[in-house]
């Protein structure tokens, strides 16, 4: 017959002291034996070139938040001790999960063109996750993390597609708004008040027609929900991914022209 975990409960962060997952355990005699921290971080563990093993970061997560609750409690010289030795599992957890953020990227984002900015975020979400995981729980660590990267993720590209636009064509050159709002029907159309969607109107002939729908997947324009990689668009217009660029590039530069100042109205 299996037994019961025991239930814990979770310690909120604040802004000096970080949050943890508190066992009852942590509150018996020997549980500073049971939980030293010094036994495993004097172990070596080139974590840096392999992967950490799910029952060995299940451990260092114990002891990580057996430290934590140790900062709480001590003062002095010993806050700054314990401090440490729960930033060390910490790092240590997460240098040997790291390869976990680039598995979620290469899955998940491998053809968007924010790959590396994404990786970079992703580490901090890693970091995250390892504060929030509960060791106690029967959960792999590696199954948390990689949910937590893939929402986060799915967020950040959601996010980027977004503005994506905007950076990309220097909307400073417009006079209010921002891309996708619409002038009044009756107001005079000029190069310098024109809104992007209106470039990409069937009537209109700055672009062609194969550039507007380019530009219309790759930037959540039209009936889009979310950016289409190179790769997918190509895929739906039977055209190369290097095509696609090329012409994406050709219009992005139509689109620069028109919305700067100097354009003639």
């Amino acid at each position: 017959m299996a037994t019961a975990t025991p239930a814990t409960r979770r310690v909120s962060r604040t802004d000096e002291l970080p949050g943890y997952i508190h066992h009852p355990d942590f509150d018996r005699p020997r549980a500073a034996r049971a939980f030293d921290p010094g036994e495993l971080l004097a172990a070596p563990a080139d974590y840096e070139a392999r992967y950490m093993p799910d029952e060995v970061t299940r451990e260092h997560a114990k002891r990580m938040h057996f430290a934590a609750a140790r900062v709480r409690a001590a003062r002095g010289a010993d806050r700054a001790r314990w401090q440490a030795a729960y930033l060390a599992l910490r790092d240590r957890i997460v240098l040997g999960n790291r390869k976990l953020i680039y598995r979620a990227v290469r899955r998940r984002m491998a053809a968007h063109n924010r790959a590396d900015d994404m990786i970079g975020d992703c580490h901090v979400v890693l970091i995250q996750a390892v504060a929030a995981f509960n060791p106690w729980l029967d959960i792999r660590f590696s199954t948390y993390a990689y949910t937590c990267l893939v929402r986060a993720l799915s967020r950040m590209s959601h996010r980027l597609a977004a503005d994506w636009l905007s950076r990309a064509l220097s909307f400073d050159a417009l006079p209010d708004g921002e891309p996708g709002g619409r002038a009044a029907p009756d107001a005079p159309a000029s190069a310098g008040s024109l809104r992007v969607d209106e470039f990409l109107r069937e009537d209109h002939p700055l672009l062609s027609d194969r550039e507007k729908r380019i530009i219309a997947r790759r930037f959540c324009l039209g009936e889009k929900s979310a950016g289409q990689t190179l790769e997918q668009v190509g895929r739906d217009l039977g055209l190369s991914k290097e095509r696609v660029r090329q012409v994406q590039a050709s219009a992005l530069d139509k689109l620069r022209k028109a919305l700067s100042p100097a354009a003639p109205a």
